[in-house]
């Protein structure tokens, strides 16, 4: 379903702060008694250190020091991940100069901290009644800045914290009968992190699917979004753990949504992405008995940046890739990264001589940590020795090769060490995405589809491999309350491609890195991999297919239960079901589109 948008376009918009009808301070003010005090106005994190009445230059080098830190930005109110450039931080002591004053943007203008649902009810109804945008966030780790909005009210449910229950036994509410997991589950009752649930499940010998990144909420666009994780290949994707939620809708209401009570939003909400459909506030999602895993490390780097060193290090870049479906279908998953040029390294070569460590850094290079459950260190050493002897007879003498395997006794023990690292947050970059079915990892289009991916090694591209698809991400594909995108069921591999920019870089810079990523990076995806699709959380924001791609056959159903339970599109953000309606101004302004059609 793609729009077709005529060039006409009403001015039916949320109220902006610049206008009359934007609600008095006393108007805000009876806002703020009803939900406890709980109301901010918010400022930006990095406003102490511009000129104003918030400039704090001891303050300024703390929050230039925490910046990175994915706890101090998902504290924050309007802190973010991924931030917009509106009031980037600024080194003070190194004698750094504020490139413009420091504005929200599109940051909301108010934000409830909402820790009971009831005050989720009363800002919806706050927003509905004052025509004001609304913006609901977790943690605020997102990278298609969906958890911004200019001239909004924001409703944080970081802090709606009702507890973690363990069942045994799940119990369905309402004894559903079309329930039929019989196992173990959580109930996750508001903002809690995966780091927060693993350790629950960790202590009672049991498996959830989380983030690869412990720091993402449980109940936000992760698992509403699809949701990939280690544990994902043997188990199944985010999206497809939930059991039942509750749901406070674009009335006010809070509903129970499973396959027996409200099973339309209960299926939308399953990965037909999130803050769209209504604000979750409490998910039952299941728990598995954990097992012994298996994990190898491999890496790989050419030996020097001559033509047939670099050249085969792109056709073994191929051929791992061209492995992964049947590495998938024997049991391996797991995540790698490589780039021609990476800003630091990427693989490391560690020589003991006399004792000491010599160390060797590549920053142009290949890793991957994959694992298999069930297994031990021998046995995954096994299923890999054909794709290792390949490497070994190709390849010797151009690249570097370091492989280790390590077995854990359960899943827990390997995710601690080697997957549930937090990665780096605080910059801003383009990065688009594509699911890969076997078809289009073994094409003979494969390797130059790559090198068109990762560009120039002046380009400093970082392609980012998740290899979490076959195994029950496919077979789920059989759950009929599953709103997923139907490209992850055949789907062995995730790609991702990303480039940044240098700091100070004007927009016109910044334009052509996301023109280079769209029409360049992903259309080469797109013409290898033509009939998948994209995974909606780390897609291209700018994408012009994001409906086929993002949702594909399940794009018209989604618009139709958006239309039913949210006919004002009061929960809107970019790139989600029911945004094609919408243009979002250079101001940041909202303006309903009329006349297009869908098709």
């Amino acid at each position: 379903m793609t729009p077709s948008v005529a060039q006409q376009r009403t001015y039916w918009s949320p109220t902006a702060p610049t206008e009359p009808c934007w609600p008095s301070p006393e108007k805000w003010n009876y806002l703020n008694s009803t939900v406890a005090g709980k109301l901010i106005q918010n400022v930006q994190p990095a406003a102490v250190c511009y000129h104003g009445p918030y400039q704090d230059p001891v303050r300024c080098d703390y929050v230039n020091s925490q910046w990175r830190s994915q706890d101090f930005q998902s504290t924050a109110p309007i802190g973010l991940s991924y931030p917009t450039d509106s009031c980037p931080v600024l080194n003070l002591t190194a004698g750094q100069q504020p490139p413009h004053d420091c504005t929200l943007g599109d940051q909301p203008v108010y934000t409830i901290n909402a820790t009971e649902a009831n005050q989720v009810t009363t800002g919806i109804r706050f927003a509905k009644r004052y025509n004001l945008r609304l913006v609901i966030r977790d943690t605020g780790h997102d990278l298609l800045r969906r958890s911004t909005g200019y001239g909004s009210l924001q409703i944080w449910i970081k802090y709606l914290r009702t507890g973690i229950v363990f069942q045994q036994t799940f119990s369905p509410s309402g004894r559903c009968s079309k329930s039929n997991w019989k196992g173990s589950a959580f109930q996750i009752g508001g903002g809690y992190t995966w780091s927060d649930v693993l350790e629950e499940a960790a202590s009672r010998d049991v498996v959830v699917v989380g983030g690869g990144t412990p720091s993402v909420g449980c109940l936000g666009g992760w698992m509403q979004g699809g949701g990939h994780g280690p544990a994902a290949h043997d188990f199944g994707l985010g999206a497809d753990q939930v059991l039942e939620a509750q749901v406070v809708l674009a009335n006010g209401r809070v509903v129970t949504a499973n396959p027996c009570q409200n099973p339309e939003i209960f299926f939308a909400i399953r990965g037909g992405g999130g803050g769209t459909y209504g604000v979750v506030v409490s998910t039952a999602v299941k728990a598995h008995p954990t097992n012994k895993v298996a994990a190898q490390q491999l890496s790989f780097a050419p030996l020097t940046l001559d033509s047939s060193s670099m050249s085969d290090f792109m056709k073994a870049i191929e051929l791992i890739h061209n492995a992964y479906p049947d590495l998938s279908d024997q049991g391996f998953s797991g995540y790698g990264s490589w780039a021609l040029r990476s800003p630091t390294p990427l693989v490391y070569n560690y020589n003991y001589t006399l004792g000491e460590q010599v160390q060797s850094n590549f920053t142009t290079g290949f890793t991957h940590t994959i694992a298999i459950f069930g297994k031990t260190a021998p046995e995954a050493e096994s299923i890999f020795a054909p794709i290792a002897s390949n490497f070994a007879s190709s390849f010797r003498g151009t690249l570097f090769f370091n492989t280790t395997y390590s077995s854990f006794p359960t899943y827990a023990a390997y995710y601690t060490a080697l997957s549930g690292i937090a990665s780096p947050i605080g910059t801003s970059a383009a990065l688009g995405s594509r699911l890969l079915d076997r078809k289009a990892l073994t094409s003979p289009q494969l390797g130059e589809t790559l090198q068109r991916v990762v560009g120039a090694p002046e380009e400093y591209t970082s392609v980012n491999t998740v290899f979490v698809g076959g195994g029950q991400v496919a077979r789920d594909g059989a759950d009929p309350y599953s709103g997923v995108n139907p490209a992850w069921r055949t789907a062995y591999v995730h790609n991702i491609v990303a480039r940044g920019w240098v700091p100070g870089a004007d927009e016109d810079e910044k334009g052509e890195v996301y023109r280079d990523i769209t029409e360049v990076k992903v259309q080469a995806m797109k013409e290898l991999a033509p009939g998948t699709g994209a995974y909606m959380n780390e897609g291209d924001r700018f994408d012009p297919d994001y409906l086929e791609d993002f949702y594909g056959q399940h794009a018209p159903r989604l618009s139709s239960i958006k239309r039913k339970y949210d006919p004002s599109d009061l929960f809107y953000c970019p790139t989600c079901i029911g945004s094609e309606r919408w243009v979002e101004e250079e101001t940041g302004r909202l303006c309903r589109v009329e006349g297009y059609t869908e098709k």
